[in-house]
């Protein structure tokens, strides 16, 4: 079967450990669009966080945001696809999360907010430097995020939640995974993120392949954390990286080279080109 499509994970997966596309995956992922690939990011960061190498990339037209809440149509800037949380379910989580203190991200319009408050003293925290600095320069601080969250209850992509302690995170999975109409996935050790019922990566994917008639027989997919298996399990291609989680690779029909090893580029030459 030819591959028509690859969908690319981004953290852990098509960045290195330097958080930037090496020129050997870029090199790669041009060379797939020459050939006709659609070469599709699918991420669960959102819009406003994607990094610049994303757009350094010549002939990437599509973009799957907040773990599947949204596809964005890079040639138009337009956004062609939808799916956030109910806002039942916004407000249900919000109930939840202000019963704690734990630092909370709101993704809404393309945009990724923050408590100002948390913002302002996230490098007193115990979350490494590397994250820190990522925050940072991805998330805009806002006064009163719960009262913001509530107010764009129609709009919200995703709520991610972190820890500094894998013991509150173990228990607080257990909690938000009761939570009616939402999904819970994770793409870092040290968080967990709130989707709508319906939204994963995968559910994306599958609205793509139908707008450009691809079958998900015809799709790669790349990743290496658990937000990525749904999209995985779809692709008749599952691909994972040497650094992804053994959880990860036990679903991959072929495991390549790690994130900082050129991974993507390996496995794109391989089955691609």
């Amino acid at each position: 079967m030819t591959i028509k499509l690859i969908a690319l994970d981004l953290d852990g997966t098509t960045l290195n450990d330097d958080r930037v596309i090496s020129q050997a995956n870029r090199q790669a992922l041009e060379a797939a669009v020459d050939k006709g690939t659609n070469v599709v990011i699918a991420t669960g960061r959102a819009f406003s966080a994607l990094p610049e190498d994303v757009f350094q990339i010549k002939g990437i037209q599509y973009v799957l945001t907040s773990n599947g809440a949204v596809i964005t149509d890079l040639r138009t800037n337009q956004v062609i696809y939808e799916n956030c949380i109910a806002p039942e379910a916004v407000e249900k989580a919000v109930a939840l999360l202000r019963q704690h203190d734990f630092m909370i991200e709101a993704f809404t319009g393309g945009g990724a907010y923050i408590e100002k408050a948390v913002y302002d003293h996230i490098r007193e925290t115990r979350l490494s430097f590397r994250h820190v600095d990522y925050v940072l320069t991805t998330r805009q601080p806002i006064d009163g995020l719960y009262d913001f969250i509530l107010e764009h209850k129609e709009h919200i992509e995703n709520i991610n939640v972190n820890f500094e302690d894998q013991s509150d995170r173990a228990l607080m999975r257990e909690v938000l995974g009761k939570l009616e109409n939402t999904t819970l996935t994770t793409s870092f050790d040290h968080n967990l993120e709130i989707g709508g019922s319906t939204t994963s990566k995968a559910g994306a994917l599958k609205e793509l392949g139908r707008i450009l008639s691809v079958s998900s027989e015809e799709m790669m997919a790349i990743g290496d954390s658990p937000n990525d298996m749904a999209m995985m399990r779809l692709a008749g291609m599952p691909v994972a990286v040497g650094n992804a989680k053994e959880e990860v690779k036990a679903i991959a029909k072929y495991v390549t080279a790690s994130n900082h090893e050129d991974g993507v580029a390996q496995a794109v030459r391989k089955f691609v080109l």
